[in-house]
């Protein structure tokens, strides 16, 4: 009988009972689950997309609310200038391609409106510039009461354009009891001159209550800019012995440069688009209709509202491009400010 190794004995033996007794065994693991693939929203882009939606949410009414209080009637104006559409002969209607826009180019008086705009809205920026820098230079000064001159300096800015343009009519323009032959007679005398300035000098007037509403504008913008040069290079130059000329020419002028820029953008896209002053000094005559009082003349008296949209998306074209200008302005200037941080 041959001996069976220690140990081992006859009988019915489990697996269990083998590895107790020291044989070798194949263990079988268990089968292993393959791991489910995270979901799309656990995703890192998908919680990014989620918290991207949950801060637009809110401003997603306010966009809705722009759509269609700007781009919807924008869009129906440039429809309706593709068309012959004249309120008075109403069975005329129909297409009339770029018709329109020719006429903008080629008629006189829309002409002649375009031209009075370009030189309306050139005087009024240059000359706001002027004396909004001068303004700002005096106010970058330290003197007492310095909080109430600004405040009073903004003051203009604040009022209403109507209500502007009826303050520069009546009292000082009108030549019975206005300011400034009112002011003739002090200092000349009975004799004194007391001329008409509106009939004698129509587009001056218009020119000098806007540059008296829009040069707080100015002052503002070119205030913020010198205060924001580096007081360093100030002092270097000083201790260099540079004059307060030199100083300005070679160290504040380049400085304020973006920022007179801004301003001159910045005016013109809303003194290119300026009817208050036109309609309320002088009705548009005397050859100051400029092109939005000629588009108000067109819509409302002519009722030809395709040539009126037409010059309306004209004027809408050359304000983009304007605002297009400033806004590269304003990205140049943020990221001049950035690099000094």
């Amino acid at each position: 009988m041959i001996p069976l190794p220690a140990g081992l004995h006859h009988g019915p033996a489990g697996p269990s009972d083998g590895a107790e007794r020291g044989y070798p065994m194949t263990a079988i693991a268990p089968t292993a689950e393959k791991p489910a693939p995270p979901s799309p929203e656990r995703t890192p882009t998908a919680l990014r997309r989620a918290g991207d939606w949950s801060r637009r949410a809110p401003l997603l009414p306010a966009l809705v609310f722009l759509i269609i209080v700007t781009q919807l009637p924008f869009v129906a104006t440039l429809v309706i200038s593709f068309m012959d559409w004249n309120s008075l002969y109403p069975d005329q209607r129909g297409f009339a391609g770029v018709s329109n826009y020719v006429d903008v180019f080629t008629d006189a008086t829309l002409r002649d409106s375009v031209i009075t705009t370009i030189i309306l809205t050139v005087s009024v920026v240059l000359i706001s510039l002027v004396f909004g820098l001068g303004i700002a230079l005096l106010l970058n000064r330290s003197f007492r009461g310095r909080g109430a001159v600004r405040t009073l300096m903004i003051a203009p800015f604040l009022v209403v354009p109507v209500a502007a343009a009826l303050l520069w009519k009546h009292a000082l323009f009108n030549p019975e009891y206005g300011l400034l032959n009112g002011v003739l007679t002090w200092l000349f005398g009975a004799d004194a001159p007391q001329p008409d300035w509106i009939t004698e000098a129509p587009l001056a007037a218009v020119v000098a209550s806007l540059v008296w509403q829009w040069t707080p504008f100015m002052m503002l913008i070119l205030l913020a800019g010198l205060q924001s040069q580096p007081l360093d290079a100030l002092e270097a130059a000083k201790v260099d012995g540079a004059s307060a000329v030199q100083t300005f020419r070679y160290l504040t002028l380049p400085h304020m440069r973006r920022y007179l820029e801004l301003g001159a953008l910045l005016g013109s896209i809303y003194i290119v688009q300026n009817f208050d002053a036109v309609f309320t000094l002088t009705s548009g005559g005397l050859g100051t209709a400029n092109l939005p009082y000629t588009i108000y003349t067109t819509f409302y008296q002519a009722h030809d509202y395709g040539r009126a949209s037409a010059a309306g998306v004209v004027v809408v074209a050359g304000t983009i491009a304007i605002a297009t200008f400033a806004l590269r302005v304003v990205s140049s200037l943020f990221r001049e400010e950035e690099g000094r941080a």
